[in-house]
């Protein structure tokens, strides 16, 4: 039997449409209304429009000659691969960054991984926001879904805030690497400047393009390098919504939200257990942490727990580990960091809610708790939704890499997740896919950055309402 609800009752002019209303005559052209083109109604549609702009124009960019070191530029579907790693904040290159980039590429690049990060209607918001000193409707909606905002009232406030932490932890960790590199390496002032910076934007916006070929072993016993690089990549993973909170709340633990409640803690607990996992896994192998002093080796063990949380850097030969250790940091890398930043994964708040709701069904409960406060039925559908989806486009893109190029399953399956993570992690393979290979991967990272942000954005602004329901229905589960 169908329950069949009342329609809501609806004022005339106040339907909520943007031309509704006596003035509308005044907006339309020819007595023609003007209508937002379909794919720009929704503002998760603005968002995945923003990113694909910010890639085909980065990929026009790199495509000049001006950007490369080799004579007649690069191929498209290199520039296509780095502009989409860079804007996608994964790191994965087919080519090395310091040599076949030239210093304009390289600035590109750097753009690219900042706009990224940033977000690129985020990044539209704020600079309206400068200009104009306000924001309509439509600049509201898109930040807020780019930026998880709760309300479209502290939009302003969350634009801003997200900017003023954006530069500091930069420029901090900017001036600290300049100084290492200047003092300790002998760089020149300009090159040693242009190092920080670099690595510092490259680092806190969770992207991992290194100015080096071997990424950062060369440094791997340095803690005056790694440890600002990790901090740096840890404060970006937890989310601009978690930092701006702990700004204000930072020695009031017990006033935090739930959901920087459960990133903080997740975070913790996850660097903690990544870094005992990789230090005892890799503790005797010659190739990896056997070869250090034991500081360093603890020293190695935390950079490498710290980066699967989807920075790209690495201080080992991810070629040269355990298989143990791959499958464990394909798993750190498949959760990710803090959702709202620049983390890729299925996030550490979706993993903690699916653990909830087991550890719900386990004690036989019907609510799902958390930290003192019950998780929504819709909330635990959108993570499972969130977590389903990120695994089948992770095994669809393993099948079709497989397929076309041969290799085994282990063997493409760390690209796979790190790809779509957008973490840029690497086990050597990458360069020598080839193109169809590599499209894949450019998908991928394009899915993996955007599909969190879209599918959350999706279900919590388009709200649909059936005016019935149909019967209760139990089929067998397990």
């Amino acid at each position: 039997m169908l329950v069949v609800r009342r329609p809501p009752r609806t004022i005339p002019g106040r339907s909520g449409h943007p031309r509704a209303g006596p003035d509308a005559s005044r907006r339309t052209f020819a007595g023609v209304p003007r209508r937002p083109l379909p794919f720009l109604r929704h503002p998760a549609q603005l968002v995945v429009l923003g990113f694909g702009g910010a890639v085909a124009v980065g990929t026009l960019l790199l495509l000049l000659p001006m950007s490369t070191r080799a004579d007649g530029g690069p191929g498209f579907v290199t520039a296509l691969f780095t502009a989409t790693s860079a804007v996608c904040v994964t790191g994965l290159t087919v080519v090395d960054t310091a040599g076949y980039w030239s210093g304009f590429g390289q600035g590109v690049i750097l753009l690219l991984i900042q706009v990224g990060g940033f977000g690129t209607m985020t990044l539209a918001s704020l600079l309206g926001l400068l200009v104009s000193r306000r924001l309509g409707l439509r600049s509201r909606l898109t930040a807020a879904a780019e930026t998880k905002s709760l309300g479209l009232g502290d939009v302003r406030s969350v634009l801003l805030g997200v900017a003023r932490t954006t530069l500091v932890v930069e420029a901090v960790v900017a001036v600290l690497l300049t100084l290492r590199f200047w003092l300790g390496y002998d760089e020149g002032l300009g090159r040693a400047v242009y190092l920080g910076v670099f690595h510092s934007v490259s680092a806190f916006n969770n992207a991992g393009f290194a100015l080096w070929s071997d990424s950062l072993t060369r440094f791997v016993t340095d803690p005056w390098i790694c440890l600002p690089i990790a901090v740096a990549v840890i404060v970006g993973g937890l989310g601009f919504p978690v930092l701006l909170e702990l700004r204000r709340q930072l020695g009031r633990p017990r006033r935090w939200s739930l959901h920087t409640r459960m990133t903080v803690y997740a975070t913790v607990a996850l660097l903690v257990l990544g870094t005992a996992f990789v230090t005892a896994n890799e503790w005797r192998n010659p190739d990896t942490l056997g070869a250090l002093s034991p500081p360093g080796r603890v020293l190695a063990g935390f950079f490498q727990a710290v980066m699967p949380r989807t920075a790209g850097f690495n201080s080992l030969d991810y070629g040269m580990m355990n298989e143990g250790t791959l499958l464990g940091t394909m798993v750190l890398m498949f959760i990710g960091g803090g959702s709202a930043g620049t983390a890729g994964g299925i996030k550490v708040t979706t993993f903690l809610v699916l653990f909830y709701v087991i550890w719900t069904e386990v004690r036989g409960e019907r609510d799902v708790h958390a930290f003192g406060r019950r998780i929504s039925d819709r909330v635990a559908r959108q993570a499972l939704t969130v977590a389903l989806l990120s695994v089948g486009a992770v095994v669809t893109a393993t099948v079709a890499l497989v397929e076309i190029t041969g290799l085994t399953t282990h063997q493409v399956l760390f690209e796979v997740v790190s790809a779509f993570a957008t973490v840029g992690l690497s086990t050597g393979i990458t360069a020598d896919l080839g193109t169809p290979a590599h499209l894949v991967l450019v998908s991928l990272m394009f899915i993996g950055r955007l599909g969190p942000i879209t599918l959350v954005s999706a279900l919590a602004l388009r709200e649909r309402q059936r005016l019935y329901q149909y019967p209760e229905g139990r089929p067998i589960i397990g």
